[in-house]
């Protein structure tokens, strides 16, 4: 591991080590657990420092004990923590929710998923109860469980609400119905194959998965990737984030009732996935990345050609609904988010610079070539949908830019692709930061080269958990735009 600072933490220091790094501003980012003896887990917790380019990674051998929760100290945490009770079967002593999270639905197993069939460690997943809702009642309250099959082509996922009249009172959702293992698929895989399944975890972000993805094996094999692939990863990166944050702009139209704007935004979408499959052979800009760089060249002309031609449109696109006074009506003052809870929650992306917390990891930990191909990072105050709207318009608008200035400064010449072999029992990771917010890849490797763990960290985890805190004392008229504003998907969660 070349990219990232490895730290032994004992369970005695734990707490301490905790208080230290918030105390200094720093941030958790992700926790989970793998075996590297059959006989007892360790825990890696994902930290970054102020100022630090280089992520941390503790180490902490648990030696069959309980861990001492964190959650209490760093509520993003979690989810985490719970995940790896019932994945993994890890006991965490002092836990505020120690409820199962996702197989609520399912009887109790007697080991978890990613637990070795044949560990000596005593699991938990076993005991852990499923969630329990809140009492709340009264005269006029009513009870709503809504879905997993819900309107139109939307994702399955149950949500609960407790109302009266308009007003929400409280608020669950149950997103891991449709779980897919996806960490447990990549277990024995060779790292070639990994590239191909992590393209698939999220289709709407295959570019940033990929791409966190073959870092994470380039960091394992300290494989060195040209200058040109680095390259052509920004340029691939950014177009990903573009038609994005178009479809974005269109669904929100849509949930406030703006037919006109979310036809365009729809229309532009299909206009920046037509300049994708110019410029690569797929619309969704899979088959590029692949450890040690890239597979093919991109052509940079339909690029070029594709974003003089989407410019304007875009301009006269975010003009007109910025000025649409029935759209933003809808988005200004619904569903705050507090720069406080933003940062405790873990929120990430667009969510959490729309609440001022200014944080981006293509400038704050620059991968591929964005140490000389810099984005500007906007953030806002207010922490409300229009917020969160306006954040999205400017990484457009960024986006276009930094396309631009890779293709007028001109891509170093080079080759595409460089060796990239592990050794045994590597370990690497490797990060980007996706149209929603950051991806994180842990691998470590086996004696023969293969996977034995991976450990996906996607952003609509960490915003699926910030969420509910918005839709508490709101309405039910906004729930909808309150949930597109947060541009958040079910099976980037449950994969």
């Amino acid at each position: 591991m070349n990219n990232c600072t490895l730290k032994e933490v004992t369970l005695a220091e734990l707490g301490a080590a905790a208080d230290d790094l918030l105390g200094r501003g720093g941030r958790m980012q992700a926790a989970y657990a793998w075996f590297p003896r059959r006989d007892a887990a360790e825990i890696r917790y994902i930290a970054t420092a102020p100022g630090q380019r280089e992520f941390v990674s503790w180490r902490v051998e648990t030696g069959n004990a309980p861990v001492p929760s964190l959650a209490g100290r760093c509520p993003l945490l979690g989810w985490y923590e719970r995940e790896i009770m019932e994945m993994s079967g890890v006991a965490f002593a002092g836990h505020p929710e120690p409820e199962r999270l996702v197989t609520a639905f399912l009887p109790p197993m007697e080991r978890g998923p990613l637990e070795p069939a044949d560990t000596a460690q005593a699991s938990v997943a076993r005991s852990l109860p499923a969630p329990t809702l809140p009492q709340v009642s009264g005269k006029h309250v009513q009870l709503l469980p809504f879905g997993p099959v819900r309107a139109d082509v939307v994702e399955s996922a149950q949500f609960i609400f407790y109302y009266v009249g308009e007003g929400i009172l409280h608020y669950h959702p149950n997103l891991f119905l449709k779980h897919r293992g996806m960490e447990k698929q990549f277990e024995g895989m060779d790292i070639e194959q990994g590239a191909l399944l992590a393209e698939r975890v999220a289709g709407i972000d295959s570019v940033a998965h990929a791409l966190a993805y073959v870092q994470a094996a380039e960091d394992a094999a300290g494989c060195i990737v040209p200058p040109r692939a680095r390259w052509l990863r920004v340029i691939v990166a950014e177009l990903e984030r573009v038609y994005n944050h178009l479809h974005y702009l269109g669904h929100l139209c849509h949930t406030t009732t703006l037919k006109v704007g979310e036809a365009q935004g729809k229309l532009l979408e299909e206009r920046a996935k037509q300049m994708n499959a110019l410029a690569c052979g797929s619309r969704l800009l899979r088959g590029i990345l692949w450890p040690g760089g890239v597979r093919r060249d991109l052509d940079v002309v339909a690029i070029a050609e594709g974003v003089a031609a989407l410019r304007p449109e875009l301009e006269r696109y975010v003009e007109l609904i910025e000025r649409t006074t029935s759209h933003l009506d809808r988005l200004i003052s619904t569903a705050p988010l507090s720069q406080q809870l933003a940062f405790d929650q873990g929120a990430t992306g667009p969510v959490e610079r729309a609440s001022g917390v200014d944080r981006d990891l293509r400038r704050d930990h620059p991968y591929a070539a964005y140490d000389e191909l810099p984005p500007a990072v906007a953030t806002r105050s207010e922490g409300d949908a229009f917020a969160r709207m306006k954040v999205r318009i400017a990484e457009l608008r960024t986006s276009l830019a930094l396309l631009d200035d890779a293709i007028m400064r001109g891509i170093p010449a080079g080759p595409l692709l460089a060796p990239c072999r592990c050794a045994p029992n590597a370990e690497g990771l490797g990060w980007a930061e996706s149209s929603r917010g950051t991806v994180l890849y842990a691998l470590h490797l086996d004696d023969r080269s293969r996977i034995a763990r991976a450990k996906i960290k996607s952003p609509s985890f960490s915003n699926w958990r910030v969420f509910p805190f918005t839709v508490h004392d709101s309405n039910m008229m906004d729930y909808a735009i309150n949930e597109a504003s947060f541009g958040l998907t079910v099976s980037g969660c449950a994969r």
